[in-house]
């Protein structure tokens, strides 16, 4: 039986060192933008059960109770019953912002898509998301986004925790943030990967309970979940471990080892107590009208987003959906299309189906990539990678659809890539946009392990992207 990909990217720290934070429980600390207008205008992996034990510990009751927010947060959701969740819509490999959001045919560098309308008046996009297009008025639209990171894997890193790679300590990424600051959720891992193509998001320093549970295509069943031997004999296997192995294991050892360290005995009841969950049956789609599953597109991303839904209705705080395939080095034309194909009828799908199951309001939605391609065409037909000015869509969750914040120049100058960049916004800012509107404080400052303080973002909150009333709603 292959053994599961756990292996970290190449931005994390080294294994002894990351021990040191992923072990323990931060602590609180004692300490506590341009403009934005609307648009007016005329193989798939089997794993080990000790492979599911290791990762279970991202999201169960296991959970700490929620931190107060610091005065002058947000406030968070009054009714529990209807808590905040984010749904990352991940395009790994770096989507073109002008096959995509932010269309200029008529430049040098322009390529072949043309501009379509769309439901926000004046605001046009690229003629490869007619779907989406139709779903505008509902998204949140940054075009000004600069990073600082052109390597894929430490962009992946700033994008998902709104900081740089640090060779101290691994940052936590925001859906690890939102699990938490909360302590309500499911019964099955709060914060999970749909297709994670080796980049989930991770707990960091807020230990590893928090990092994304990984699952790929939601066609198969979620694998080494049922017994393989009867229940007797199971039930025995199970007395044994927890009764005798591990009070053995257990003796002459650190003091409180487990909770401090290890963290087996409570990742071993997690994984028992989602194994027995009815809540799994939020990964079987066949329960959904046929005509709704094929709105979303027959491809694993598609299926992905549906079951994004499901499982946010089951109480899970944070679903990553990875679609691959936009690093277009070469014939940039052909993949940025072929990327569009899969991303217009799910993003579009998932935007309808949260609004008609009235989670739009309390679901923040991201479609983003680690960044943007440049905007001139090379000679292998393919753009590069580019930070200077891409795009990122926000909706749900109180963010104000139908606004775009930022533009960027028809043209652009590579030797000068800062010009041509109207109302930039760097990562952090849109990482503080992003908390806010989840109901957490982006100043909030915690204490890792070795009681470094740390805020959960350097960023500023985007002005007036966010609807304060409905936020409070």
């Amino acid at each position: 039986m292959p053994r599961p990909k756990w292996s970290q990217p190449e931005w994390s720290q080294p294994e002894r060192s990351r021990d040191r934070y992923a072990s323990q429980e931060p602590e609180l600390s004692s300490q506590s933008s341009p403009s934005l207008s609307p648009v007016h205008c005329g193989r798939r992996s089997h794993w080990s059960r000790r492979g599911l034990l290791q990762t279970l510990a991202g999201g169960t009751l296991l959970s700490p109770v929620s931190r107060l927010l610091a005065e002058g947060a947000a406030s968070p959701t009054a009714d529990p019953a209807r808590p905040r969740s984010v749904i990352l819509l991940w395009l790994q490999g770096g989507p073109s912002q002008l096959e995509t959001f932010d269309p200029h045919p008529a430049s040098p560098g322009g390529g072949l898509v043309k501009p379509i309308p769309t439901s926000v008046p004046g605001l046009r996009i690229a003629d490869t998301l007619p779907r989406l297009a139709e779903q505008m008025h509902s998204l949140a639209l940054l075009r000004s986004v600069v990073g600082n990171e052109g390597d894929h894997e430490r962009a992946i890193y700033q994008i998902k925790s709104g900081y740089r790679p640090d060779p101290t300590l691994v940052h936590p990424a925001f859906g690890a943030i939102l699990c938490h600051q909360s302590d309500l959720g499911a019964e099955i891992p709060r914060h999970i990967s749909i297709l994670p193509a080796g980049s989930p998001g991770r707990g960091g320093y807020l230990s590893a309970q928090y990092d994304a549970f990984q699952v790929n295509d939601p066609a198969s069943p979620v694998p080494d979940v049922q017994r393989g031997i009867e229940t007797a004999r199971y039930d025995a296997r199970i007395k044994d471990l927890m009764d005798v192995l591990e009070p053995r294991f257990a003796r002459r050892r650190l003091v409180d080892l487990d909770r401090a360290r290890t963290m087996h005995v409570a990742t071993t009841r997690s994984a028992l107590t989602m194994m027995t969950s009815d809540q799994l049956a939020a990964f079987d789609l066949q329960v959904e009208p046929a005509e709704l599953r094929e709105s979303f597109g027959d491809t694993p991303f598609g299926r992905g987003c549906l079951a994004a839904i499901r499982l946010i209705e089951v109480g899970v705080r944070c679903v990553e959906v990875t679609l691959t395939g936009w690093d277009s080095h070469i014939n940039n034309h052909a993949l940025q299309t072929a990327g569009c194909s899969a991303l217009d009828p799910a993003a579009a799908a998932l935007i309808e189906e949260l609004r008609r199951r009235d989670l739009l309001d309390t679901t923040l939605v991201v479609i983003a990539g680690e960044f943007g391609r440049t905007p001139s065409i090379n000679p292998a037909e393919g753009r590069d990678h580019w930070v200077h000015g891409f795009s990122i869509a926000l909706g749900g969750c109180g963010i104000r659809g139908g606004v775009v914040h930022g533009e960027t120049a028809a043209e652009r100058n590579p030797d000068d890539p800062a010009a041509g960049i109207k109302d930039p916004v760097s990562v952090a800012d849109v990482h503080a946009t992003m908390l806010s509107a989840l109901g957490i404080d982006p100043e909030l400052e915690l204490q890792t392990p070795i009681k470094r303080p740390m805020k959960l973002s350097e960023g500023t909150p985007i002005a007036g992207l966010i609807d304060r009333d409905r936020l409070k709603a």
